[in-house]
């Protein structure tokens, strides 16, 4: 039954994308219908709705679209590297180095001297300089120790965590407002040149991920079976993941730190396709991108003009489908790792 329902999946996943982008361009305070976009384009500069259409939604669709893809990517190759269907991007402590990052360039005062590109790098850097030790920390005599890096990950995570709310606890109330608002994910980014890059990070990773699909495959029945295989279990680990800590470091460095993206949607989309990584990592990007798209739609529109943080939709629809998901499967029986 599955098999037969994978004829429709991949295009569901592009009907899916295709549905939130073209509501994430009509909606909003001013409303453009959809029968005017492409004279609102032809039209060029001249009008309001070209400018809002332009310089205001696209962008964030483009990014929603890069970032929501990375996450979910970032997502499927470390559950399947660590065979735990609860792993996700934000487990290995990057999200609290960037928000760390993030916190000191704000209460520093360092994004007057480069508004436009200073905060995003201060939360890559920020989320490199916890990636960087967790991953020699747990290399012994080039073995990666997995369940280390997990531990390590978390820990790293808690103390990111206690060092920013020490930030809060200092900081003006101006810079606390600006610190909790980036933690909580916002697809507001005034640069095309950074939104370009991560949106060829994205679709680069995505190949990249594609690519290593049937090792991630072979590495999802255990590393014996892989070895058995004639799979270098060592070597590819390191590509992996490097693969998922760049994906997720550049997200959270642009866009705050935005949950459950590379939780759920890895989780719904194996449920639908099986464990053949194959079709999980394009579905999951292309899912995750409209899913992403969509929960920054309600967040722009919901309270019109005030614009919640994307991270408190995601959090709230993800946690949700989460819940549902794993009574459903319970309910159900199953007990496998996709919930």
């Amino acid at each position: 039954m599955r098999q037969r329902g994978m004829r429709w999946i991949l295009p569901g996943a592009v009907l899916f994308l295709t549905a939130a982008v073209i509501a994430a361009i009509i909606s909003g305070s001013a409303g453009i219908p959809l029968r005017r976009i492409f004279s609102v384009i032809a039209g060029g500069n001249t009008t309001p709705e070209y400018s809002i259409l332009i310089d205001i939604r696209l962008p964030r669709i483009i990014l929603g679209f890069a970032v929501g893809g990375a996450l979910s990517v970032a997502g499927v190759i470390l559950q399947g590297m660590f065979r735990n269907p609860l792993v996700e991007p934000y487990t290995l402590g990057m999200p609290g180095g960037a928000a760390l990052g993030a916190a000191l360039c704000i209460i520093l005062k360092l994004q007057d001297i480069f508004p436009a590109i200073v905060l995003p790098v201060s939360g890559f850097i920020g989320s490199c300089l916890v990636i960087l030790p967790l991953y020699f920390v747990n290399m012994r005599r080039n073995v990666v120790r997995m369940q280390g890096i997990l531990l390590t990950g978390v820990m790293t995570s808690f103390i990111s965590t206690s060092l920013v709310v020490l930030i809060l606890a200092i900081a003006k109330t101006e810079e606390v407002h600006s610190i909790v608002f980036w933690i909580m994910g916002s697809l507001e980014e005034p640069s095309w040149a950074l939104i370009i890059i991560i949106g060829i990070t994205a679709v680069l990773g995505l190949f990249l991920s594609y690519l290593m699909a049937s090792v991630l495959n072979a590495l999802s029945l255990g590393e014996e079976e892989a070895i058995h295989l004639g799979i270098n279990t060592e070597r590819t680990k390191k590509q992996l993941f490097i693969l998922a800590s760049l994906l997720t470091g550049i997200s959270v460095s642009l866009t705050g730190i935005i949950g459950f993206v590379g939780l759920i949607v890895p989780h719904f989309v194996r449920i639908m396709t099986g464990y053949d990584h194959r079709k999980l990592i394009v579905i999951s990007f292309l899912t995750g991108a409209g899913f992403l798209i969509f929960c920054d739609t309600i967040a722009r529109t919901a309270f019109a003009p005030v614009e919640l943080p994307v991270g408190v939709i995601t959090g709230i629809l993800g946690g949700s489908i989460f819940i549902y998901i794993l009574s459903r499967r319970h309910l159900s029986g199953r007990t496998d790792g996709a919930l």
